[in-house]
């Protein structure tokens, strides 16, 4: 059971607050909207960013586009690195290959970007896939990614797939295909956030997350 484990990287393998946040930041700045407090940002970390500009701030569908080229106009120049790796998650990674477990990355942010941070913290050597959004918007939202994870993986198992994220997003879209998720509570969602969408399991730390990974 759960051979193959699909992780999320914003809030699950690292930290991005300090990028992502500054990027919205500098994307709302265009609007004359200014948001000094980047701590009000963190709902934008992990949902499809177009998706958060309008819930939070009211956007239309066309100004939510072309705010997220102003937040690329930041992150593509330096917020994309302002990032750090959770402390442990590499050892966890390192025990995952070892045990001979696939593992793939699902992420909403854009799979360019998702493969410069991993090459950067230097975890791509431990992904069998890399798998995020596209740039053109045809994959934004989570279940596009993690169908792609499953069709370009040839998977039909779904006993065989575990899920790993910290939002509701990441619970839901593997959920559209019979796919049980583990909740991670030291990134961006919160214990209710992600027991009512209905994570199977919780864990409160990478190593609560690591003993259960070994359980399994």
């Amino acid at each position: 059971m759960n051979h193959i484990i699909l992780f999320d990287l914003d809030g699950t393998l690292t930290d991005p607050k300090e990028g992502i946040t500054k990027s919205v930041q500098h994307a709302l700045q265009a609007y004359g909207i200014d948001e000094p407090d980047l701590d009000k940002l963190c709902p934008f970390i992990g949902p499809p960013l177009s998706a958060s500009f309008k819930e939070y701030y009211g956007f239309s569908e066309a100004q939510a586009r072309e705010a997220i080229g102003y937040f690329h106009d930041y992150f593509t120049k330096q917020g994309l690195f302002e990032n750090k790796v959770y402390p442990g998650i590499t050892h966890l990674l390192k025990k995952c290959r070892e045990q001979g477990k696939k593992v793939i990355l699902a992420t909403s942010k854009p799979q360019i970007y998702a493969k410069q941070i991993l090459k950067h913290f230097e975890l791509a050597e431990y992904f069998d896939d890399i798998q995020g959004s596209s740039m053109d918007g045809s994959k934004i939202h989570k279940e596009d990614v993690i169908q792609s994870a499953l069709s370009d993986n040839q998977i039909t198992d779904m006993q065989e797939v575990l899920m790993i994220g910290d939002r509701k997003h990441d619970v839901l879209g593997s959920g559209k295909f019979g796919i049980s998720c583990v909740g991670v509570l030291y990134g961006y969602g919160s214990r209710e956030e992600l027991e009512t969408c209905g994570a199977k399991w919780i864990v409160d730390t990478v190593e609560d997350l690591e003993a259960f990974l070994e359980r399994i």
